[in-house]
């Protein structure tokens, strides 16, 4: 049991998650237009992390040592944030390069909206237009965004008219060469299924903290594996249906109904381990109905980063699988955690199942009420 104390300290941590979650440092949005011979790039940019020098290697701003300094900033009137961007501009833009034929431009800031102050909880999200000239007869584009500023993901204009391409960059990359007029060269089907398996997965592991603690609560609720089976097929079936019909526009949900929802599903699950140790006909079809929820949440990461048209099935199934291997990966490492060990013991409910399913409980109540006063 030398083991529950440490489980017991890791599940309280998170009960603050929500916290570092809406100050999870999020890559930067780049998209980038051309036209008659001038680009254009509106940035979305949590703009006080990098003033604050926020450094990507931290999971959350408030891990990092300017975390005050960032949340000072974060108070700021917009107005007079958007004289200190204005300030910091030069600095900014020595870490974005847009290149043409690997010529450095110099763009000019178009525009800035900076927006007032709103939940204390969420990021503030500043955008900034680029704009220039297209140098004469310049045929690639790259982008890149320095890496003490974090991670980017850059939109570019696809070979159909209306559709964007994303490619998300890490370490300050390269983004790969946009040939002006004609796109990205197109990229396998293996190497789009390589790239969406890993978005996938990297959702659940390790930035999906509410989807961790669903799977968590439903493999709590029993030591038999059938129980557990029926419940996550269920869930995997949900979260499916409902990730592809957003994907491709059939159904929609907006984020501030999705998102209380989902923390309302982690404490359901948690609160009726806790009441009863056998699998009853009903949560099935609760599970199955929470994932239809979890999907919108999964439909909102892709959206973000965006599908390539020409294997636009291939990324969706890929990047579905790779929040199944997530999941899997959670359950396998609760049951060498504590299943493996404790299982058959006659204090297995009363001693792990039933507090670490209070915690649970708990965190997913902050989330809940948390979420819908946002």
């Amino acid at each position: 049991m030398s083991r529950l104390p440490i489980l017991l300290t890791a599940l309280l941590v998170l009960v603050g998650m929500d916290n570092a979650r809406a100050h999870e440092i999020r890559p930067a949005i780049a998209t980038v237009n051309f036209n008659a011979g001038n680009y254009d790039i509106e940035i979305s940019a949590n703009m006080e992390a990098v003033i604050a020098g926020v450094s990507p290697q931290h999971k959350d701003t408030s891990e990092s040592p300017n975390a005050q300094t960032y949340n000072r900033l974060r108070e700021l009137p917009s107005a007079v944030l958007e004289r200190k961007i204005r300030e910091f501009l030069p600095q900014y833009l020595e870490g974005v390069s847009i290149l043409f034929d690997d010529a450095r431009m110099q763009p000019a800031l178009c525009a800035l909206v900076v927006p007032e102050v709103g939940d204390p909880a969420r990021a503030r999200l500043t955008r900034l237009h680029l704009c220039g000239a297209i140098p004469p007869g310049a045929r690639v584009f790259h982008w890149t965004y320095a890496a003490y500023f974090g991670e980017s993901i850059v939109r570019l204009p696809a070979v159909s008219v209306g559709e964007t391409v994303a490619l998300w960059l890490k370490d300050g990359a390269k983004s790969e060469p946009y040939i002006l007029g004609v796109g990205l060269v197109q990229k396998t089907r293996l190497e789009v299924a390589a790239q969406y398996t890993m978005h996938g997965f990297t959702h659940i592991l390790p930035k999906g903290l509410d989807h961790i603690l669903f799977v968590l609560g439903l493999f709590l609720l029993s030591i038999r594996w059938k129980p557990l089976l029926i419940q996550v097929t269920a869930f995997t079936v949900a979260h499916t249906i409902t990730l592809g019909l957003s994907i491709y526009g059939i159904v929609s949900l907006s984020p501030a109904i999705v998102e209380p929802l989902i923390a309302a599903s982690i404490a359901y699950v948690a609160v009726e381990n806790m009441i009863t140790a056998e699998l009853k006909p009903w949560r099935a079809f609760v599970v199955f109905g929470f994932g239809l929820l979890h999907g919108m949440g999964f439909a909102g990461v892709l959206q973000e980063i965006g599908l390539p048209r020409s294997e636009f099935l291939t990324a969706l199934l890929t990047f579905n699988l790779g929040v199944e291997l997530g999941q899997l990966t959670v359950i396998i490492s609760a049951f060498l955690l504590i299943g493996l060990w404790w299982k058959t013991k006659s204090w297995y409910r009363a001693r792990l199942v039933q507090p670490l399913s209070a915690l649970i409980a708990a965190v997913g109540i902050y989330w809940t009420i948390e979420r819908i006063l946002s």
